[in-house]
């Protein structure tokens, strides 16, 4: 049997919902029941090589590359989807402000880094903790992701910076969030064979998207049904069923920033 591990985040409930309810080939791959957890558990979990296929942040990617091999199924990655940096006022200070990250391992910390040159204050904690604690001040401002870009606006705070943006203009390439891997141990067509259930998932949902609505309210932060659909839009693009040249070269240059930074 092989080990799976996901998210509870709309983008992969919606993109592995047909696969673990076996409305799509599997592809001949014995998947055990998934596996749900936070993106920052799931990047602690594969630092342990614990499940054979888990999504994670590629900031996590790049410390188990011996490990692990990215499939071309699945990723978050795109343009206009990256992380916000916000606070009340819409102001920041790096040399003396605290600011909230959700997980030390997330594309969403490295970005922060990137941007503030290092060396930045932070405090890190669960990703739905994050906006309300911006609010009574417990820090000074927080690196917001998933469901959150699409409500933080309603809560009064506001952005200081597009990390997102930033980063495309600074890379010029798409920005690569999370992605899923596989053992290498597995073997080349076992792990071919994952991909292809990935990719049939993933199609089989846009096929058919009120099918999986049910199971991603179920594990979802956020139950609003246009926020839902908001985020699968967001997240679940054309990047997912193939990364393709581009966002390979996307994750390429963002493993390469890391290093020159020294934040593998």
């Amino acid at each position: 049997m092989t080990s799976l591990a996901f998210s509870p985040c709309p983008n992969d409930t919606f993109i592995f919902h047909a696969l673990v309810h076996g409305c799509s080939s599997a592809f001949g791959v014995d998947f055990d029941p998934p596996v749900l957890a936070d993106v920052e558990t799931l990047n602690r979990l594969a630092l342990e090589s614990k499940f054979d296929v888990t999504k994670l942040s590629f900031h996590a990617y790049g410390h188990v590359l011996d490990e692990y091999q990215l499939l071309n199924s699945g990723a978050a990655l795109g343009r206009g989807c990256g992380p916000l940096l916000v606070s009340r006022d819409g102001t920041i200070d790096f040399k003396r402000d605290t600011i909230a990250i959700p997980g030390e391992l997330t594309t969403a910390a490295m970005l922060l880094q990137l941007f503030g040159g290092g060396d930045v204050l932070v405090k890190v904690m669960g990703f739905a903790d994050i906006m309300e604690a911006v609010l009574k001040g417990d820090v000074d401002a927080g690196v917001i992701i998933h469901e959150s870009r699409f409500t933080y606006e309603a809560l009064g705070l506001q952005c200081v910076q597009d990390l997102g943006n930033w980063w495309e203009e600074f890379s010029g390439f798409p920005i690569p969030l999370g992605g899923i891997v596989a053992r290498k141990s597995l073997g080349p067509d076992v792990i071919g064979r994952i991909d292809k259930a990935i990719c049939s998932s993933i199609e089989y949902g846009h096929a058919n998207p009120s099918e999986s609505l049910e199971y991603i309210k179920a594990n979802s932060q956020e139950i609003d049904s246009d926020v839902v659909t908001r985020h699968i839009k967001l997240y679940v693009n054309s990047f997912s069923t193939q990364l393709g040249e581009e966002g390979r070269g996307a994750v390429d240059f963002l493993l390469q920033a890391g290093r020159q930074n020294n934040l593998f």
